[in-house]
């Protein structure tokens, strides 16, 4: 890797990184430093058009198996953190496949359904349907035959608004193999969009 490819924190090289959960854990070395060792969590923070870096829970030392140990007792307590995260999931975390969704065709129109994202789109913590499963809402990827590839979506189990590439879509989930409790979120989340289109139509008629 050439010297400008390099992944600094400050001075230090980060040479090992793990991301699980929400954070990533990292480690790196400055020689040149009195404590050449360090690790911390690290957290990239999306804002509108541009992102900031955030660094917490910070250690540095000249001992490089304390540091080691700090690393390793990061990344087990992200780990716990996502066991807790998995118990609080109150549908089956089962992983929606390719044979459970109909070919995904490019020429296909994609806004308003109900699609899977692929597997390998997704960490590997979170390949369960209560990530996958989304109610595409339009954007630029959602069109047939678009050069665009941005999906705007709602997360079918958190209502959370994410997005997602063309090149990221599964394909549309087939009625037969869609969980119960999916086809009822995606009515409710249906109903509220075509009630807040409504309410926009109205509020531009009155003007």
């Amino acid at each position: 890797m050439a010297e400008s490819e390099k992944r600094m924190a400050g001075n230090y090289e980060i040479t090992q990184a793990l991301r699980i959960g929400d954070r990533e854990v990292v480690f790196g070395v400055d020689p040149a430093s009195d404590q050449p060792y360090f690790c911390a969590l690290y957290q990239k923070i999306f804002e509108i058009i541009q992102y900031r870096e955030r660094y917490e829970e910070c250690f540095s030392s000249d001992n490089f198996v304390e540091v080691a140990e700090q690393f390793a007792e990061y990344v087990r307590q992200q780990c716990q953190k996502v066991r807790e995260e998995w118990a609080k999931v109150t549908v089956p975390r089962t992983t929606v496949t390719t044979e459970m969704c109909l070919p995904h065709d490019y020429g296909q129109d994609i806004d308003g359904k109900v699609v899977a994202i692929k597997p390998s789109a997704l960490r590997p913590e979170y390949r369960s349907a209560d990530h996958q499963l989304v109610l595409v809402d339009g954007g630029s990827g959602a069109a047939a035959n678009s050069y665009g590839t941005t999906c705007f979506c709602v997360n079918l189990y958190t209502g959370e608004s994410v997005r997602w590439r063309r090149y990221d879509v599964l394909g549309e989930v087939k009625p037969e193999c869609l969980p119960d409790w999916a086809e009822r979120r995606a009515a409710e989340i249906g109903q509220r969009q075509a009630g807040q289109k409504q309410r926009r139509e109205r509020q531009e008629q009155e003007r």
